[in-house]
């Protein structure tokens, strides 16, 4: 039984623990590339907020870490075969459910792991922030904390080299032989403001790639997968100590 999670533990530890700050990762249910299960990022998800949240409670910090939401963004992917869609309306009312209850609580603190890229809550803390002033509300992409270009051969956008190395770690039972990977090509939009960054438009996946992959998987491995998640963990498990260091109303300096 890990006491930081809350599907592990139970009533007796929790009654008796002041948790300081929650943790909601938040996940995806969708195709990646022909090789990664379609729980890629429910699995990340899961196993990176619970090692952060491992070297955080070790350092003496109460944190825990709640049950993953499944579900992610994917209208630009309705079209893919069992790719699940959780519109941003409806993971709001989930959000404001769980904000409400962490409140009713007296857990102030509550940090979003995302793990996929079509989520995007800024606009959901900066209502609920209205709404639950007494909370501290924050996200972060465990996916944009460490450089790449360190670790992989290869930019990884959807279960290319950095995931599937990931999922190798992880959950190498769950993944198919390399060589029936796509290579992950993908198009690009003709718009140059958009490959620039300062424009954008959603990505409708079936035009933009066959394999439903972007970036090229196939140099891959365990190893760098352990190196890589060692140094994602440990830098938002940093975060997170900070975040439950801090007491509410004293965010700046």
């Amino acid at each position: 039984m890990r006491p930081y999670i809350l599907t592990e533990t139970n009533w007796k530890a929790v009654k008796e623990t002041k948790f300081e700050t929650a943790v909601l990762p938040w996940g995806a249910c969708e195709a990646h590339n022909y090789h990664l299960p379609y729980g890629t990022d429910i699995i990340e998800a899961e196993c990176i907020a619970a090692e952060a949240a491992r070297i955080t409670w070790e350092q003496g910090e109460k944190i825990i870490v709640l049950p993953v939401v499944p579900f992610g963004v994917n209208t630009g992917q309705h079209d893919i075969r069992l790719d699940m869609n959780l519109n941003p309306s409806t993971q709001l009312a989930v959000l404001r459910d769980v904000v409400e209850t962490l409140s009713r609580h007296e857990i102030y603190k509550l940090i979003i792991l995302n793990s996929h890229g079509g989520n995007d809550f800024k606009t959901m803390i900066r209502e609920l922030g209205l709404k639950f002033p007494k909370m501290f509300l924050c996200s972060c992409d465990w996916f944009k904390s460490i450089d790449q270009k360190d670790f992989f051969e290869n930019k990884d956008d959807h279960a290319g080299e950095m995931e599937t190395s990931l999922m190798l770690y992880l959950k190498p039972h769950l993944v198919l032989p390399l060589s029936e990977a796509g290579d992950g090509l993908a198009k690009k939009f003709k718009y140059q403001a958009i490959r620039e960054g300062w424009a954008w438009a959603e990505r409708q996946w079936t035009k933009v790639t066959e394999s439903t992959g972007v970036g090229d998987p196939r140099q891959a491995s365990a190893e760098k997968g352990e190196k890589y998640f060692k140094a994602v963990t440990e830098k938002i498990a940093r975060f997170f100590t900070d975040v439950t260091q801090t007491k509410n109303g004293n965010h700046y300096v």
